[in-house]
């Protein structure tokens, strides 16, 4: 166990504190080779069991809507217990073991349901994780620490799909896929609690936590919010893409999780290179990343099989950018006090506004492409409205 309490100098502390990043980084990519290496192969999955388009985006709306929504209670019962590694660890066999019990699915309910709890121990270990990752996050520079972290969870995103990609060749069997994760998911529950016996105190880490002269959340942090919620609504989840490429046949079942596999790459260097501006120029560095991002719905259900690719490769740059950015932004706009419920209450109205637009998506998917297409592009434009107007933060 590391004592952070004791007389340590700077740079031992952000030595420290970039070895806690790393150590959970771990965590998260072990994690994401298994939730990932599931997620590129359950729109698919739930389509064999018998699932229409319009469900397979319930479900992966439902699932996240769940999952975020629970996130608030997560948030709020850090903030009054401080109970980070009990949540977290609990939160985490939840999410993890929920993947390989998948093989045993005999139909798409029964597979929702376990789409669904997967989420929702998601859900409980996200905001005490990020909570501890914004102590140690502050000693290095916000954007970049949440970046490293993130390019660290997309290693494991990449790998995940490509090893179910390789059961799937040779096996022809998503349910030998789904037992194939057990590996990632057990390894990713030893690191963890070696986390945790290393690093019991990891808000010992933020030596000096801003001090915001507000009792609540500021002004900047509902506006960031404004756009958030359109992000969410026009950012097709995965599921609904893989159901597509199926559908309209242009990607082989083989390729889809090599394509997932491509944009979790691009999200881990997105991640990096936008989490550094952000730590340079602000919040500008989220508005580059959605103009960018905007693009990937008319390149995905339009075009063939190159201009697909190149979409996915969008796809994952708001990925990366959704996923420190966002996180980091957070972080800054909060005291300690209130962080556990500022990222509950972000993840929440995320969520749901995912769920609103992924549901919505899979319906307006059955009546008409170029609806839907238009829907998610428009959404994510408007969000820069907002952000335009928080530019110049820069926390």
């Amino acid at each position: 166990m590391i004592n952070l309490k004791s007389k340590l100098s700077k740079d031992d502390i952000k030595n420290n504190a970039l070895k806690f990043i790393i150590l959970l980084g771990l965590v998260s990519l072990l994690a994401d080779m298994t939730y990932e290496g599931a997620r590129s192969i359950t729109g698919p999955y739930l389509g064999l069991l018998g699932a229409s388009a319009a469900t397979v985006g319930f479900v992966a709306g439902f699932g996240e809507l769940v999952g975020y929504a629970l996130r608030f209670v997560s948030g709020y019962l850090v903030d009054r217990t401080r109970r980070y590694w009990f949540l977290t660890i609990i939160g985490y066999a939840v999410n993890l073991l929920a993947v390989p019990l998948l093989a045993l699915a005999g139909n798409w309910p029964m597979a929702a349901i376990l789409i669904i709890a997967e989420r929702m121990g998601k859900a409980l270990r996200t905001p005490p994780r990020d909570v501890m990752l914004s102590h140690a996050t502050s000693q290095i520079g916000r954007g970049w620490g949440f970046g490293l972290h993130e390019a660290m969870d997309q290693i494991g995103a990449i790998i995940g799909p490509l090893m179910v990609a390789v059961i799937l060749y040779f096996y022809g069997n998503y349910q030998t896929g789904f037992v194939s994760l057990l590996l990632p998911a057990i390894l990713a529950l030893t690191v963890l609690i070696t986390s945790r016996l290393l690093y019991p105190r990891p808000h010992d880490l933020e030596v000096n936590p801003p001090k915001l002269e507000t009792k609540g959340l500021r002004s900047v942090y509902w506006i960031y919010i404004v756009a958030v919620i359109f992000i969410a609504l026009g950012f097709a989840d995965f599921p609904l893409i893989a159901y597509h490429f199926q559908k309209v046949e242009i990607v082989s079942p083989v390729a889809i999780p090599i394509f997932y596999a491509v944009a979790m790459g691009i999200d881990a260097l997105a991640a990096l290179i936008f989490g550094h501006l952000f730590d340079k120029i602000g919040m500008r560095a989220l508005v580059i990343a959605v103009i960018f991002s905007a693009f990937f719905a008319p390149m995905v259900f339009w075009g063939g099989f190159s201009m697909a690719l190149l979409g996915m490769a969008l796809w994952g740059v708001g990925m990366g950018a959704q996923e420190s950015i966002m996180r980091a932004a957070v972080a800054g706009m909060s005291s300690v006090e209130m962080r556990g419920s500022a990222y509950g209450v972000f993840s929440t109205i995320y969520g749901f506004s995912w769920f609103v637009g992924s549901f919505s998506m899979g319906i307006i998917y059955d009546f008409s492409i170029t609806l839907m297409v238009m829907f998610s592009f428009l959404a994510q434009i408007i969000a820069v409205v907002p952000l335009l107007l928080i530019r110049n933060y820069n926390p």
